[in-house]
């Protein structure tokens, strides 16, 4: 209908450029058009006898918009706009040759449907106007002779890189137009904003043309899983599940989490309405040290499109250290004695502690030898950096030298450890630790004022926060969990702690009759570690006043204590951004060096170890960053798929300076499994963005007419008369009629 009124498709108006073909000026045709308006208006004013109403008025307009139109018409109208030049330049066509592309809508799969588009008179006819050049896209752009040999089977489907592959050939060829025949499913990220410009740049249209249903008809999908990458033995680890349905809502689903094939927890959920993205969180247990392939799955439910999009895997380096905590108490109590047994009982934690049990009298425990902390509260980096948290008692800011509390401060800020504050008579506010320098670790502001600690009883309630940590999970269920700490029996004492830092997350609120809450559990991260506060030395009645089997406050206390250190890392601190790879093995090696006093070593040597599936094994050397000390890094390629070990080791001279572990795991074809519905929006916008159109297969026979309009490759501008187009004529006995019509209703005027 658009080109019957107008007589040139879309295109030609939105690339072309308005010309008018008169011999006269422009300002000739303004100004005549105003003229004759002024003399419709003249004419119609003497009519009226010197009056001009609203019916004269609209009449008068639609007047003069019929003259201004005969005017323009005049004038010849035409619209120039570039076209390519048949035989002359080239047209690429890249057709997804993906798995997603064998997913079958309708009966047929995308692949079938797309071949139908290539051997269609459509394509034919492109073929006879220019020299088309036929591609297949999967990680990689590559050149066809045949659409026969199209198969649907590649692993993987990279868009950007495939297409930048594509355009990059317009250096040398005459590339008018570029044609995408893809569901639009990406496996690297989709196309990034870098990646459009790129494109961009070319000054090639990219034309698309989207496959596949927009949104599945029944099928449940895994969107992402996220299991922390490292861990203590014996840890309790959330899996952070999201997913998604459509046709499936009201029905019964079941998340299972398994290692090695052996179920490590699962949970029944009812599924949420069609396209509702749910999170779920499911504790599970690390177990030993080692290399773990955590999978967590969506068991298939009946009548499921594809149950291939039900599970995810994760690598999970399960730590054989122990790290160590040591613990300064002000006085002999209770809590003390609670805290200490609890991580006893914890054989991935090692407590050492100093007890003062006169003014001037330490009782060390748990230490690692008899000259370890023979001279108190450590006063050396290389001694206190040796433990990898540190729990303050009920002892004053002013025991410990200003240089201690430096040596605090900078244990968090540059080694990275963990620190926690707990209540007591002499902690916290009435220990003079808002005036000291060990202020800043605090998470809470402290209140400016004494008579903070009281012996009365408090209760414990969750947070939001706390009900969602896994420091405070008691009980796997969320709601049981909630229950489980609403029933814990009071605690024997509290302290006033203030108000949260903008950084810090509550956990808990202590909750005092007749006088409101106060932050009870509260955490922050502090440069490169981590503190926290438990404003109470009263935990201990969880334990006498609960029965002997109950182990709530040895679960909790292992669980913050094991928060406090779990991230605490050595003097070699080896990551990678990309744990998963899919379907390509590139891998980036990064480590951090540190000396003795964990500030950055510049002149180590650091090598990483592999080892990976299939006897794969290699020595990579790590290149130091020339802008930031102490930074090394390197890239290796992983060309199987399985899981992969990685050990960087660091020396300083002949001196082993540390080492450290990480896992991840190469995945091939599993990708293309997921997110299989037609992304039309990547399509679209990649199309809109390069100067091309979206199309629907069933319009590639307009695709293949409109090609031509590009000022790509060689071109040469074309002149359409548009003065006599149906819809200049129609608008004209629309103008005309309207008038008639008002006439005959107004009467005349």
């Amino acid at each position: 209908m658009f080109e019957f009124l107008f007589k040139y498709p879309p295109v030609v108006f939105a690339k072309g450029r308005w010309v008018l073909l008169g011999t006269l000026p422009v300002w000739v045709l303004g100004a005549s058009a105003a003229v004759l308006a002024g003399v419709c208006g003249y004419l119609l004013w003497r009519r009226r006898g010197g009056r001009l109403g609203f019916r004269s008025a609209a009449i008068g307009a639609l007047q003069s918009a019929l003259l201004a139109l005969l005017l323009l018409l005049l004038w010849q109208p035409a619209i120039s706009v570039s076209s390519l030049k048949t035989q002359q330049n080239v047209v690429a066509v890249v057709v997804d040759d993906s798995r997603s592309m064998a997913v079958a809508d309708g009966g047929r799969s995308r692949r079938d449907q797309a071949l139908e588009l290539l051997e269609s008179r459509a394509f034919q006819d492109l073929g006879s106007r220019f020299q088309v050049r036929l591609y297949r896209l999967g990680a990689r752009a590559e050149r066809l002779e045949s659409p026969s040999k199209l198969t649907a089977a590649l692993p993987a489907t990279h868009l950007a890189e495939g297409l930048k592959q594509v355009a990059a050939e317009a250096a040398t060829l005459p590339i008018g137009a570029l044609v995408l025949l893809s569901d639009g499913s990406d496996n690297a990220g989709g196309i990034d904003a870098e990646a459009t410009a790129e494109l961009r740049r070319s000054r090639i249209p990219i034309h698309t043309v989207g496959f596949g249903r927009e949104r599945p008809q029944r099928d449940v999908e895994l969107l992402d899983v996220e299991i922390p990458a490292r861990s203590l033995a014996d840890s309790r680890l959330p899996a952070q599940i999201s997913f998604q349905q459509f046709g499936l809502a009201g029905k019964q689903a079941k998340l299972v989490v398994r290692e090695s094939g052996k179920a490590l927890a699962q949970e029944t959920v009812t599924l949420k309405p069609d396209g509702v993205v749910e999170t779920r969180q499911i504790i599970f247990n690390a177990g030993i040290a080692g290399a773990k392939n955590v999978q967590v799955t969506i068991e298939p439910i009946e009548g499921e499109e594809s149950a291939r999009n039900n599970s995810l895997t994760r690598v999970v380096n399960v730590e054989a250290a122990k790290p160590r905590i040591l613990y300064i108490e002000g006085e002999p109590k209770w809590e003390f004695k609670f805290i200490r047994r609890a991580v006893e009982e914890d054989r991935s934690l090692a407590l050492a502690t100093l007890l003062r049990t006169t003014q001037n009298k330490l009782y060390r425990q748990g230490t690692a030898n008899a000259k370890e902390l023979e001279d108190g509260f450590p006063a050396k980096a290389g001694e206190l950096f040796g433990f990898q948290g540190v729990i303050l008692g009920g002892v004053e800011a002013s025991y410990f030298t200003a240089a201690q509390q430096e040596l605090i401060k900078q244990f968090v800020d540059r080694r990275g450890g963990g620190v926690l504050f707990l209540g007591g008579r002499t902690g916290l506010a009435e220990g003079g630790y808002a005036n000291s320098v060990l202020a800043d670790l605090l998470p809470v502001t402290l209140p400016a004022k004494k008579l903070t600690f009281f012996r009365d009883p408090a209760t414990a309630e969750l947070t939001p926060a706390g009900r969602e940590s896994i420091i405070c999970r008691l009980e796997e269920n969320l709601d049981r969990n909630v229950e489980r700490w609403k029933k814990l029996p009071y605690l024997a004492d509290y302290q006033e702690s203030g108000t949260p830092k903008p950084g810090a997350v509550v956990l808990a609120d202590g909750v005092v009759r007749g006088k409101g809450r106060f932050p009870l559990l509260s955490i922050q991260n502090y440069g490169a570690g981590r503190t926290a506060l438990v404003a109470t030395a009263g935990t201990w009645r969880w334990q006498m006043q609960q029965p002997l089997e109950d182990k709530t406050h040895e679960m909790f206390w292992q669980q913050l204590l094991r928060w406090l250190v779990a991230d605490t890392r050595g003097r070699v601190a080896a990551t990678t951004p990309r744990l998963m790879l899919y379907d390509e093995g590139r891998i980036p090696i990064h480590a951090k060096v540190k000396d003795a006093n964990y500030l950055p070593a510049a002149d180590a040597t650091v090598e990483a170890h592999i080892l990976g599936p299939e006897g794969v094994s290699a020595a990579v050397k790590l290149e130091p960053d020339p802008l930031e000390a102490g930074d090394y890094s390197a890239q290796w390629s992983a060309d199987k798929p399985g899981s992969y070990v990685v050990e960087v080791v660091a020396k300083r001279g002949s001196d082993e300076a540390g080492r450290d572990v990480f896992t991840f795991r190469r995945e091939d074809g599993l990708a293309e499994d997921f997110h299989t519905s037609q992304n039309r929006e990547l399509l679209a916008r990649l199309a809109g963005e390069t100067g091309g159109r979206y199309y629907k297969p069933e319009e590639f026979e307009r695709l293949a007419r409109e090609i031509s309009y590009s000022e790509a490759g060689i071109s040469v501008r074309e002149t359409k008369e548009l003065w006599n187009m149906p819809a200049a004529f129609l608008l004209i006995l629309m103008l005309r009629g309207g008038e008639w019509l008002l006439r005959r209703k107004w009467g005349v005027v």
